[in-house]
């Protein structure tokens, strides 16, 4: 899920979609308006899931997309290799997310997680 806003709204640490990616602000710098133009908005974002950069560089009064971003409990049921099963504690969805080796060292079947759920993706916090 996505909703529109003003650009000019936008503050560092926020989100918004660039390429239909959900990314988190790292710098926002504006132009003064020139003599026949508005003034520009230069924002500087991270992807959250694919860790890409992006730029994107708008009027201050245009529209764009900022995601609902989600922080949610699971439980891991059970762990196969870099894959670990996980439930929703509160919804009791069952889904399946591909995990490093560091994290995968502080898991165990039974414990509960923390992970970030946006546009229909998702990830460890």
């Amino acid at each position: 899920m996505k909703e529109q806003t003003e650009i000019g709204k936008l503050k560092e640490g926020r989100y918004l979609v660039i390429d239909d990616e959900p990314c988190k602000i790292l710098s926002i710098s504006t132009s003064k308006p020139g003599k026949h133009g508005a003034a520009k908005s230069r924002i500087d974002a991270v992807g959250i899931f694919d860790g890409v950069k992006r730029s994107l560089v708008q009027p201050v009064s245009a529209k764009i997309y900022v995601p609902m971003v989600e922080r949610k409990t699971a439980q891991v049921i059970s762990i196969a290799g870099n894959v670990v099963q996980l439930m929703d504690v509160k919804d009791f969805e069952m889904f399946e997310l591909t995990v490093s080796d560091e994290q995968l060292s502080r898991m165990e079947p039974g414990k509960e997680v923390t992970y970030i759920s946006s546009m229909g993706k998702k990830k460890l916090d």
